[in-house]
């Protein structure tokens, strides 16, 4: 059979070798392989932004379970405490245990339950209302230009250590070791709180006052500074105040003292005062 021209020439052209046939066809694989490509690039991206999206996700997770376990901070041990915080802390709590201790007298089942009674007897002289009432009763009973003067100054006294315990009680809001209910005086003098110690304030400014200003023996000025002591005393023993609310108590009340001495109202303010309050006015 003869051969054709063409034949002879695809037989004799190099290229149509059997090892040179992949050099003449087309490229397929690349429309495959972008094709492809672009079929795993999307799949990629999504990967790579699952792996991104994951570790956000696990801090989130890891946030919301601190928050969740986070302790308060009044239960958080501080690793590293001033010196000044241990101290004042031993201190709290050596007042605290102390104070508890010495209230003996908190209820009528307590160790000296029987005593109870007779202490807060003693504790009320040194409660403001009855000093209050009795201060405006001797200014109405006297008759002297010198004892009015000392008593409008006292009825001065006594109202600043009303108001400034008040509003330190409510400043602080600090309650007694045992937490006793306050009584009826209690809520009107607005002697609430344990901090500062109403009554050994009081007792404080008014033992100092009458020993500045009246000619007392010396066992009568004995027995006064041993009443503003067993008067402030008293409400440790109740359970309605720490040992550390007393002493300030007893510290604020001198510096009562101090200030009224300061502002000392003359003799004829004081006549002035009692003219408008008598609503008898006379010129002096």
């Amino acid at each position: 059979m003869p051969v054709t021209g063409r034949s002879r020439r695809d037989r004799n052209n190099v290229l149509n070798r059997p090892e040179f046939i992949s050099l003449n066809q087309p490229l397929r694989t690349n429309s495959a392989e972008v094709r492809g490509s672009g079929r795993r690039a999307p799949k990629q991206q999504c990967q790579h932004q699952a792996s991104e999206s994951a570790p956000q996700e696990s801090s989130e997770n890891n946030k919301e379970r601190r928050e969740s376990i986070k302790l308060p901070d009044e239960d958080c041990m501080q690793l590293n405490p001033s010196f000044k915080g241990i101290a004042m802390n031993s201190l709290l709590a050596i007042d605290i245990c102390m104070s508890k201790r010495m209230g003996i007298c908190a209820h009528s089942t307590s160790s000296f339950g029987s005593m109870r009674s007779m202490v807060k007897l003693l504790a009320l002289t040194g409660h403001g209302i009855p000093w209050v009432i009795g201060t405006i009763w001797c200014l109405t009973r006297s008759n002297t230009l010198a004892g009015q003067e000392v008593l409008i100054n006292l009825l001065l006294a006594l109202l600043l250590d009303i108001m400034t315990v008040a509003g330190m009680q409510k400043l602080v809001k600090r309650k007694g070791p045992w937490e006793m209910t306050p009584s009826f005086l209690d809520y009107m003098a607005m002697d609430v709180y344990a901090f500062p110690a109403a009554h050994a304030s009081r007792a404080a400014m008014v033992s100092k006052f009458l020993l500045a200003h009246l000619v007392l023996a010396v066992p009568l000025r004995i027995l006064l500074v041993l009443w503003a002591v067993l008067a402030g005393t008293s409400r440790v023993l109740l359970g309605g105040h720490h040992l550390s609310d007393v002493g300030f108590g007893f510290a604020l009340g001198y510096l009562h003292y101090t200030l009224v001495e300061m502002v000392w109202l003359s003799s004829a303010t004081c006549q002035t005062i009692i003219a408008l309050g008598s609503f008898s006015w006379m010129p002096i």
